[in-house]
């Protein structure tokens, strides 16, 4: 098995999709999972003309990523499929509540922990065999530019995309002598199902304005080869490159200032 292959969660729609669907074009052995298994069925149909190319091949399964045993059970699936190796995990799957923290249901805040946090850690976990045992292995977390400072109105979202950060900035350094690369790619509002109906003040003021597409090329930008060293963390856009330069520079009373204006807290 020489084709290389990626693992995706949260395949079925937006985001992973299109992650799905770029990685396909580019010959990868695509594994597409997702607890939406009508998405993934799209998915697969709409892949056709792609595949039909000779150019990738695309396995789908169910799994509910805050389940350690689910991923168990698909990794050795696609294992199968990929001989096993494992050159690509990307992290993608996630759920957003938006509101005030008062008025969002603890059960739902919970959710957001199990699969934003439990997730990532769930995969970097059960994958790690698979991605030690190949060469050149790389893990793409997505996080968020909510993970700059932490942002009203998505207190724990964003609190999930902080933990994201964190897993993704250690197991760079723990992984990096058996040659696996780890990065998280950071974007601010993406035009998907989950921020259709958003109307919160940071969302007023900075717009919706990327698209899965712009996160998806990114994303398989971060895996590609480079000749020099490339940073942990990757803006996607002008406005999350920005606010992510300016996070470096500005000191934290001014940052508290800024975010504060953009919430309008």
């Amino acid at each position: 098995m020489t084709r290389p292959s990626v693992f995706i969660t949260g395949a079925a729609a937006g985001i992973g999709r299109a992650i799905a669907s770029r990685f396909a074009r580019e010959g990868y052995l695509v594994g597409a999972y997702d607890v939406d298994l009508a998405g993934l069925a799209t998915l697969a149909s709409d892949l056709g003309p792609v595949l039909g190319t000779g150019r990738g091949e695309v396995v789908t399964g169910e799994l509910d990523v805050s389940d350690p045993a689910a991923w168990r059970t698909r990794l050795d699936e696609f294992s199968g499929h990929a001989g096993g190796r494992l050159d690509v995990l990307v992290n993608n799957a996630g759920v957003l509540r938006s509101g005030p923290f008062a008025d969002i249901p603890l059960e739902a805040q919970h959710a957001l922990v199990d699969v934003n946090v439990k997730g990532v850690l769930n995969g970097c976990h059960t994958a790690y065999p698979l991605l030690s045992a190949t060469p050149g292995a790389h893990v793409v977390n997505l996080a968020s530019a909510s993970a700059i400072y932490g942002q009203p109105e998505l207190a724990t979202y964003s609190a999930t995309k902080f933990a994201v950060r964190g897993i993704t900035e250690a197991l760079d350094l723990e992984w990096a002598r058996e040659d696996i690369t780890v990065r998280a790619v950071w974007p601010l509002f993406v035009k998907t199902a989950m921020t259709s109906d958003m109307d919160i003040a940071a969302s007023r003021s900075l717009g919706v304005r990327l698209t899965p597409q712009d996160v998806a090329d990114e994303v398989y930008a971060v895996v590609r080869p480079h000749r020099l060293p490339r940073a942990v963390h990757r803006a996607v856009g002008r406005q999350a490159t920005a606010l992510m330069a300016a996070s470096a520079m500005t000191p934290g009373w001014l940052l508290r200032a800024i975010n504060r204006r953009i919430a309008g807290a």
